[in-house]
């Protein structure tokens, strides 16, 4: 499931985050923590295997059914945790995405003015995966709370030491691709291989074709992934020339 991590920024930034794990020891438990630590200690290379006897922790996922939330619910379940998945049920989502969501069991909540919100902006041609992003992980916090999870762990891989996981009011937040600082070739192997690269949503693209200057937004994303070694120089020409030919 998981190979050791070899390269020496990735090295450094596993170290890192035993530090931040260290911070949230006391809200997540000993068990809670030792397994985490596990994790970390098994991709730095530093132990030959991984205790993966189920813990009791209800651990959050926030789903949409991607590479990298997917890897994130099959790290977690593989090391043993009670992983849940949340989707928000989109407007923009095929029928594929919903159907594996259900087959991984996840709960679906839907967010009241979503499309109206988003329709708004892009009718202003203002960017929207900020306030997207923002009213999901509301809806998954708040989900997440109301089936007594401590935890709520998302795919995001560029958040790193004390932000990869922290505290946020009644949740522990855990980026675990970040945290286990995982690159995207990883996560795809991880999930089997079976994703095309592809940037963004429908609302998205709709709103480069009425605002091309918002590109620029997605490509300095895609260079921050590529700088932070999330993503291999390939795979981010391959992004960007999706991202121009919109």
């Amino acid at each position: 499931m998981l190979s050791q991590a070899r390269d020496p920024i990735k090295r450094y930034r596993l170290r890192y985050n035993l530090d931040a794990l260290e911070r949230v020891r006391k809200v997540i438990g000993e068990n809670t923590h030792s397994r985490l630590r596990e994790l970390l200690l098994f991709r730095l290379g530093e132990t030959k295997s991984l205790n993966t006897s189920p813990v009791k922790t209800k651990v959050a996922v926030a789903f949409s059914a991607g590479s990298d939330s997917t890897a994130t619910l099959k790290i977690l379940r593989w090391a043993g945790f009670n992983a849940v998945p949340i989707t928000v049920k989109l407007p923009q989502m095929e029928e594929e995405t919903l159907k594996k969501a259900r087959s991984e069991g996840a709960i679906f909540v839907e967010i009241s003015g979503y499309l109206e919100a988003m329709k708004e902006r892009i009718s202003k041609g203002a960017p929207i995966c900020g306030l997207c992003h923002s009213m999901v992980i509301e809806a998954v916090e708040l989900k997440a709370k109301g089936i007594g999870a401590k935890i709520l762990a998302t795919g995001d891989m560029l958040s790193s030491g004390l932000i990869s996981i922290y505290k946020k009011n009644d949740l522990v937040i855990l980026n675990l691709p970040a945290f286990l600082a995982l690159d995207k070739r990883e996560i795809i192997e991880i999930t089997g291989g079976k994703y095309r690269l592809s940037f963004g949503c429908p609302l998205l693209w709709e709103l480069f074709r009425r605002a091309p200057s918002t590109k620029r937004l997605a490509l300095q994303r895609i260079l921050r992934e590529t700088r932070a070694r999330a993503l291999i120089p390939e795979m981010a020409i391959e992004l960007m020339r999706d991202v121009l030919l919109r």
